[in-house]
């Protein structure tokens, strides 16, 4: 079954998009919430005129996207969360720890559009925020203990 989205889905794809999927998908859940339409022949026409017509102020969303990319590059988080003697953490870290570490540097991101695995352990991880469907960027992310990050504060003012 086609449908057209009319609304981002991650991991299905972007608004406008024409996607293929299993029929009780589209019935059910897609057209019943207003995710998507069918993709008739006539659909397909009103979303070509519409595309056509509103080109511009989709290059304008992707300029938007991409000048947040580049405010993104170069941006690495430290997250410290409570851990046990092994290195695994008490509970997990997420695209909402990402989400707000972000807003603490003054990047306002949707959780929604960070794509990361649940973190369960210490160390180095990737987290990818998709902007746009042409726009993404990748932040590094360390998972750091309390106490590890607790005694870098207190090492680092006396240094100075």
């Amino acid at each position: 079954m086609e449908i057209i989205l009319k609304e981002d889905i991650l991991g299905l794809g972007y608004k406008n998009d024409i996607v293929t999927v299993k029929s009780g998908y589209g019935r059910n859940y897609l057209i019943p919430k207003g995710k998507g339409i069918i993709a008739s022949v006539s659909a397909k026409k009103v979303l070509a005129e519409n595309l056509k017509q509103q080109a511009h102020k989709i290059a304008a969303i992707k300029d938007a996207a991409q000048a947040n990319a580049d405010k993104l590059n170069g941006v690495s988080l430290e997250i410290a969360v409570k851990v046990s003697a092994t290195g695994v953490t008490y509970g997990s870290v997420n695209a909402a720890h990402i989400s707000d570490e972000l807003k603490k540097k003054g990047f306002d991101i949707d959780r929604k559009i960070i794509a990361i695995k649940d973190i369960k352990n210490v160390g180095d991880y990737v987290a990818v925020v998709n902007l746009h469907k042409e726009v993404s960027v990748e932040i590094p992310v360390k998972v750091v203990s309390e106490a590890e990050a607790k005694a870098k504060a207190e090492v680092a003012p006396t240094a100075e």
